[in-house]
């Protein structure tokens, strides 16, 4: 099997070389026209000259699309990190949601009280909705 595997390899860059070529809009090739390349990466592909020639001169390379390479704005402007315990806006927030969450508990007591006395009732036979 390992026998095999430089085979493997070859192929694999050569058809990842020559799809790569025909995905490629033609304003990215540089160099030579695309269908110039095309037929080096055909021609030459067993050698892995054709391939590795297309991955190195023929494709302009841009930035990754997901921002890993920082844009020149984000380069010369830096941002204040505010600290979730400094920012009022945050805060604010937790003030909010904890009287939310006191209005919620509140009701769940009233709720329990009012559930334990028609419980007591019941106990006692004093069951107004007994009938």
């Amino acid at each position: 099997m390992l026998r095999y595997l430089p085979f493997l390899l070859v192929l694999a860059l050569w058809i990842y070389a020559f799809i790569d070529c025909l995905n490629t809009p033609e304003e990215e090739v540089r160099g030579l026209p695309k269908v110039v390349w095309v037929i080096i990466i055909l021609l030459f592909g067993e050698v892995l000259v054709g391939p590795i020639a297309w991955l190195v001169a023929g494709k302009i390379r841009h930035a990754p699309a997901n921002g890993s390479t920082p844009s020149e704005w984000h380069r010369n402007h830096r941002t204040e990190y505010v600290a979730p315990d400094d920012n009022p806006e945050f805060l604010k927030s937790l003030k909010e949601d904890s009287k939310k969450d006191e209005a919620l508990l509140k009701d769940w007591e009233a709720d329990l009280r009012r559930r334990e006395e028609e419980l007591r009732r019941k106990e006692n036979g004093d069951d107004p909705k007994a009938g």
